[in-house]
């Protein structure tokens, strides 16, 4: 990893933009900090591909601006299975909100870490909070199943869909729904919108989930972003995935000790040639350090 260039933490707390930036690579590559504590607001952003995430947290970027808060964005990108890099595409989508200066947008490859999110969101979050970012937003890739583990990271979790029924019914499968605070439907310009709004507040009542508000929004035209804004705002952090938070973070940290284990590849090796079974695999890179 190299060595920690020194007072790097003590200038990124006094406003360094640039020391933040490499700070928070020193954290992805698995350095630590002597982080201060600080209160986070975080906000989960999540749902299938193509909706309009990005989009729409620029606008929501732009309201907060507008408002006085400062913004970081860390906007999770899927790694090549192959290369392990990334296109990084949503930066590319927020350019005009990364220009202004109460905005930090910092973009993540997964590096094919299970779950689509690596462990070290915690700590980067914990080091915005006390460089001064007052919101701070988790764009996710939006893969189904893989997105529940946001929960770890974020304390309100916002769910945004499209007017496509079809990915309501993934969202649904993938058990998303019943995670999500609030609900924003994009692109409320395109036919089925409504319609799609009321098969989710149908789904929510069904199961018995009154407390979900559900928000008809165009990121294009900027209709409904204000009341969605405001929505967000009065969202309380939800105390009652306490547990799964905790779980999901266990398994994060299990994920990426795996990931990093030094025998990784001569076990993938053997099991790819026969030479050990996959019990054998997981008593080589168990729970032991060593």
């Amino acid at each position: 990893m190299g060595v920690i260039p020194a007072n790097l933490l003590d200038s990124a707390l006094t406003g360094n933009r640039r020391d933040l930036a490499r700070m928070l690579t020193v954290i992805e590559n698995g350095g630590a900090f002597d982080i201060p504590e600080q209160s986070s607001w975080t906000l989960g952003v999540t749902g299938p591909p193509g909706v309009g995430k990005s989009t729409l947290i620029g606008r929501l970027i732009s309201n907060w601006a507008d408002r006085g808060e400062r913004i970081a964005v860390l906007a999770v990108d899927p790694s090549s299975p192959r290369s392990g890099g990334a296109l990084l595409a949503d930066r590319m989508r927020m350019s005009t909100a990364d220009s202004n200066d109460s905005v930090f947008v910092r973009s993540l490859a997964t590096r094919n870490h299970p779950g689509g999110l690596v462990s070290c969101l915690s700590p980067m979050i914990d080091a915005l909070a006390a460089c001064g970012w007052s919101r701070i937003v988790i764009e996710t890739v939006g893969a189904g199943q893989a997105e529940i583990r946001v929960v770890a990271f974020a304390d309100r979790i916002l769910l945004v869909d499209g007017p496509d029924r079809g990915d309501i019914v993934q969202a649904e499968k993938a058990g998303i729904m019943e995670l999500a605070d609030i609900v924003a439907i994009n692109k409320s310009d395109l036919p089925n919108s409504q319609q799609a709004a009321d098969s989710v507040r149908s789904a929510l009542e069904v199961g018995g989930d009154s407390s979900v508000t559900v928000h008809l929004v165009s990121a294009h035209d900027g209709s409904g972003i204000i009341e969605l804004l405001d929505a967000i705002e009065s969202c309380p952090a939800s105390g009652a995935r306490d547990r799964l938070r905790v779980r999901e973070r266990l398994l994060s940290a299990w994920d990426s000790r795996l990931l990093a284990h030094p025998q990784l590849n001569e076990v993938i090796d053997a099991l790819e040639t026969g030479s050990i079974t996959l019990d054998e695999a997981v008593e080589i890179v168990g729970l032991s350090e060593d």
